[in-house]
């Protein structure tokens, strides 16, 4: 199951990634976590300190990874002919989570254990450096998330968590449709539920699953705030936690709080209540690479993109065969 955690900056949805990440795997299941943010913050949230992660970033790879995903696929003749949106077909090098291939040996690193044992798988987007500065905007970094899910085949009880870019800004590429579950964290103040009310009205369009996840609640005026304010979509919520304010201080000590440990709990059962809808998956997938195509990339590439979808191609597990 892909999730999304997106939210206002600041509301903590980079803090809330972090949690359910480790909360999956300390109950051992596989988990994939990646940052998608601009700032890339998630792997210090899993309990990364001292140098930068050495995680190769995936957006300065993108060419490479378009080239191992296009495999065989004779409606992809060239990575120049490949776009973000470029739909899986017969022919194309498919994924596993966690898979024995060059992909995740490049990009993956454990964040949170000892001594390489344990702890948390994670890949990075990569930064927003000074020579994307007036030439590139974020998303064509994102470009490399877009793809990996595009050809991933997750099962059942593995999770692939994606820390996403603040604010409605996740809805500038079709990265938002990618997802099973979409948890939108807000704190509980006018500025908080802003973004919810956007996210709430693409994702109905598109019939995305979103949830919210109240958050630094402090009270029972907190709660009422934001059950009035954002209804049935309330999900659960997480107190004032501090726990998560030592660890932020690199001084990690005890449990978490057992509220928002039960808070955890009930964003997994809201997960795993909701199987996978692979035709629909990938339906979203087609009609976004050819807005895609019509929009700009049939122009930029010099080719009918559209010719890249596979009528015949049946995505899930079946495509594994």
């Amino acid at each position: 199951m892909r999730i999304a955690f997106v939210g206002k900056g600041g509301s903590g949805k980079t803090t809330l990634s972090a949690l359910f990440s480790r909360h999956l795997a300390g109950a051992g299941a596989p988990v994939l976590a990646i940052d998608g943010d601009i700032n890339q913050h998630l792997a210090e949230a899993l309990g990364h300190d001292g140098d930068a992660l050495d995680a190769p970033p995936l957006g300065a790879h993108l060419r490479d990874i378009k080239e191992f995903l296009r495999g065989t696929n004779p409606r992809i003749p060239s990575t120049d002919a490949m776009i973000k949106t470029t739909p899986p077909g017969r022919g194309s090098r498919l994924l596993t989570l966690l898979g024995d291939d060059e992909l995740h040996a490049r990009h993956v690193r454990r964040v949170g254990g000892l001594g390489g044992v344990g702890g948390v798988p994670v890949m990075v987007t990569g930064e927003f450096d000074e020579s994307d500065l007036g030439v590139a905007c974020y998303h064509s970094k994102l470009g490399a998330v877009e793809l990996y899910l595009g050809h991933l085949v997750d099962g059942p009880g593995e999770y692939v968590v994606v820390d996403m870019t603040a604010g409605a800004d996740a809805f500038a590429s079709g990265l938002f449709t990618r997802f099973d579950m979409t948890f939108l964290v807000a704190e509980p103040t006018r500025k908080g539920v802003s973004v919810y009310r956007q996210y709430r009205d693409h994702a109905r369009e598109f019939g995305i699953r979103i949830a919210v996840i109240g958050n630094k609640v402090t009270g029972e005026d907190d709660l009422l705030f934001l059950k009035e304010e954002v209804g049935d979509d309330l999900l659960t919520h997480l107190v004032h936690s501090s726990w998560v304010r030592a660890a932020e201080q690199g001084r990690e000590q005890g449990e978490l709080e057992s509220h928002n440990v039960h808070a955890l709990n009930i964003l997994r059962e809201a997960v795993d209540a909701h199987p996978k809808d692979w035709p629909t998956m990938h339906r979203h997938a087609v009609e976004f690479h050819l807005r895609n195509a019509r929009a700009w990339a049939d122009d930029r590439t010099g080719d009918d993109l559209a010719s890249q979808v596979d009528p015949e191609f049946v995505p899930g597990p079946t495509a594994l065969t």
